[in-house]
């Protein structure tokens, strides 16, 4: 059947030939009967190749009625496009400036005809399809261009085509006659380029004159500021010839009319001046000269200020001179009237005489008295320390008999009694060491001592003490070595302890030993009742005592009285910081010993120690690990850290409060309990003291640890810890407290 029918033949032809094969089939159905029915399928052929060719026919008449409609409508635009086209045309005529429009390629697509009208010789040229670089280059050597000195047509257009690359530009075009134009320059959203000119000459004219206008009534107006000076002043040009003055400058100086006339030179000036005045100074008249010739002032050009003072001849007025150059290489010379404040300063000077001298014999006779109560109060230092030393010895005996009398220790009132001798025998130690304290023929034994055998002396001796009231005492050990006498150093921080046990009853007392560069300061913590900043000059004095009954038994009131003397005589620096209620610090500073610092070194990382000794850095670390918590105190200790440990949350807000203290930074173990875990830890620690550098530790290396990590900006360190990023975030924290 495809072999009866060209696809390609007409539709019409087809479906005539189609119609005369149905027909011949149609008759050969009627006249001859087919026993196998070959005949009627033949006719159901021929029907659905009659349908086929339908449905074919149908679409293509509408193909050809969507290709007759996409042609009227494609008529129908091209006119538009052609109708918008002669619009533009007529709008851009219609502009006032000039314009012109060059497509992505460079290339002159339209122009209006103000376009370049103001140079004739370039219009002529212009033509569609003109490069940028062409149009530029006619530019730059048309006879109406007005080109800046020493400027080539060539120079001009390598920076008109600088220019061109942005994607926005304006400037001002000057041309011959004095007539200017704006050019603007705009990229278009298609990559083009659309320049328009404006002729902006009466603008520029306007506004140069203007400008003059204003110059003037500045001018005006300096003047009138001038005269209005209490200085006077003189202005001279670069050749030293006079350009104005003021009235005040014509009052000071005294110099006849004739002299103020523009054009005097500054030589006449200063000759007519010197006839009335004279230097103050010796060389001044050299220096003035100099200066004026450009050899004196900064550097070898006379640029600086020049400063001088003049006296009028048989007395009377005294001038201040002030000389500076301008950038023109003028210079202004002003003049002040300074003879009430010379007289002042030489009534001054005669009334500082006449002090000083009253002041010496005044210090004469204080030296005197100062040198009978020295005497006296070494008579009385040595008395006490006699008078003490032969107590002591009935004291003792007494004591023995004491003993004695009770040797089984049941009866009650023996021992009171001797508890009653034995703060008797201290009261007496401490009068002791105050009047060696004050006398000074007493010699101190100071050198190098291990801070360690002090601490650790004193934590054996107080640590029963510190038990009975149910304190928590805790001392830090140090490896550093020190400057000092040791007796007395002991003593300091022995009264230092005694003192924050006895004031403290809940809470706990902490001492420690941190580094501050090339000295140790020695802190005693306490949770006691603090002290007002109104009594801590009270605490010093000797038998001055806070919050209690003055009792015998608890003490007199010596012991802060000691250590403030023997810190005085010992050089050693005594601070204190105490919050009422909450509890105070002491701090003793003392010079560190060079062997000290190198014993000190060869426990920490002998590359670090030096930076990290010196910052005095206060760190909480918290493990419940007791080994690797031990191991990481070692190792921080070793660095010149304090550290302050605890196993867990519930340690760690216990010291903290207890101690009163603010970490520089915080080292914490991520699995600590299963309520809490190290996250848990730093944010209730960051809500209480702000943000603190602080670090993870954990051997878990799970996305989900960093991911929480990350949200609260911190950083985990993995387990095994590496000590160089374990230093290196160290030595980069801040102390907190200074």
């Amino acid at each position: 059947m495809d072999n009866l029918v060209d696809p390609a033949e007409p539709p019409d032809i087809q479906i005539a030939r189609l119609k005369k094969i149905s027909a011949v089939l149609m008759r050969r159905v009627e006249t001859q009967t087919d026993r196998d029915g070959a005949a009627y399928s033949q006719f159901e052929r021929a029907v659905v190749l009659e349908d086929q060719v339908r449905r074919r026919t149908e679409e293509l008449e509408r193909a050809l009625r969507l290709l007759n409609e996409s042609n009227a409508k494609l008529s129908a635009a091209n006119s538009q496009i052609e109708g918008a086209r002669r619009d533009l045309a007529s709008a851009i005529e219609a502009v006032q400036e000039g314009f012109a429009l060059f497509g992505a390629d460079d290339l002159l697509l339209l122009f209006n005809g103000r376009f370049c009208w103001q140079m004739p010789e370039v219009r002529a040229q212009l033509r569609p399809g003109m490069r940028f670089a062409d149009y530029v280059r006619i530019v730059s050597r048309s006879a109406k261009l007005h080109l800046p000195a020493g400027q080539t047509p060539d120079d001009w257009a390598a920076t008109r085509m600088q220019r061109h690359r942005r994607d926005h530009v304006i400037f001002n075009l000057a041309l011959i006659d004095d007539r200017w134009l704006q050019i603007s320059e705009h990229r278009t959203a298609n990559s083009g380029t659309a320049i328009v000119q404006t002729d902006v000459t009466e603008l520029m004219r306007a506004e140069r004159e203007q400008r003059e206008r204003l110059l003037d009534n500045q001018g005006r107006i300096i003047r009138a500021t001038l005269d209005h000076l209490a200085q006077g002043v003189a202005i001279f040009d670069a050749q030293g010839l006079l350009a104005g003055w003021n009235r005040r400058f014509r009052v000071l100086t005294g110099l006849p009319p004739q002299t103020f006339t523009l054009g005097t030179r500054f030589q006449r000036v200063t000759e007519q001046m010197l006839q009335l005045f004279r230097p103050a100074g010796p060389g001044d008249a050299a220096r003035i000269a100099d200066w004026m010739q450009g050899q004196g002032g900064q550097g070898q050009d006379g640029r600086g200020a020049l400063s001088f003072e003049l006296v009028q001849q048989g007395g009377g007025l005294t001038l201040d001179g002030f000389a500076q150059r301008l950038p023109d290489d003028g210079f202004v010379l002003s003049l002040t009237d300074v003879t009430a404040e010379r007289d002042a300063l030489r009534r001054l000077a005669r009334a500082n005489e006449e002090l000083e001298a009253r002041v010496a014999a005044r210090t004469d006779e204080l030296r005197d008295a100062l040198a009978q109560a020295e005497r006296s109060n070494a008579s009385k230092s040595r008395f006490v320390a006699a008078a003490s030393h032969d107590l002591l010895q009935p004291l003792s005996a007494a004591k023995l008999y004491l003993s004695a009398a009770d040797t089984a220790g049941t009866n009650s009132n023996v021992q009171k009694a001797g508890e009653a001798l034995t703060n008797v025998e201290r009261i007496i130690e401490a009068l002791l060491d105050i009047s060696r304290l004050e006398t000074e023929e007493e010699q101190l034994a100071q050198g190098d001592l291990a801070l360690n055998d002090i601490l650790s002396s004193l934590s054996s001796s107080f640590a029963p003490a510190a038990a009975a009231k149910g304190l928590r005492f805790r001392v830090r050990p140090s490896e550093a070595h020190v400057i000092s006498d040791g007796l007395y150093l002991q003593r300091i921080v022995q009264n230092l302890i005694s003192n924050a046990i006895r004031y403290t009853d809940r809470g706990g007392v902490f001492v420690g030993a941190r580094r501050r560069g090339d000295k140790v300061q020695i802190e005693v913590w306490d949770s006691g009742p603090g002290i007002r900043d109104e009594d801590r000059a009270v605490i010093f004095q000797e038998f001055r005592r806070l919050h209690r009954r003055a009792s015998a038994s608890e003490g007199m009131g010596l012991g802060l009285a000691i250590v403030e003397r023997a810190c005085a005589r010992l050089g050693l620096g005594l601070d204190l910081l105490s919050r009422p209620g909450r509890g105070s610090v002491f701090r003793v500073t003392v010079p560190l010993a060079a062997a000290g610092a190198r014993n000190s070194r060869d426990n920490g990382d002998p590359r670090h120690l030096s930076s990290l000794a010196g910052a005095g850095l206060l760190v909480l670390l918290v493990d419940n690990d007791h080994e690797l918590r031990r191991a990481m105190v070692a190792l921080l200790e070793g660095w010149g850290i304090t550290v302050l440990d605890a196993e867990g949350p519930e340690d760690a807000i216990a010291l903290i409060d207890e101690m009163d203290f603010v970490p520089d930074a915080m080292l914490i173990d991520y699995q600590l309990n299963d309520a809490v875990d190290g996250l848990d830890l730093v944010a209730m620690l960051r809500r209480r003291f702000g943000w603190r550098p602080a670090r993870i530790i954990s051997a878990d290396r799970s996305p989900v640890l960093r991911e929480r990590c990350a949200r609260m900006g911190l950083f985990p360190m993995p387990k095994p810890l590496d000590t160089e990023a374990l230093y290196h975030f160290l030595s980069n924290v801040n102390p907190a407290i200074a």
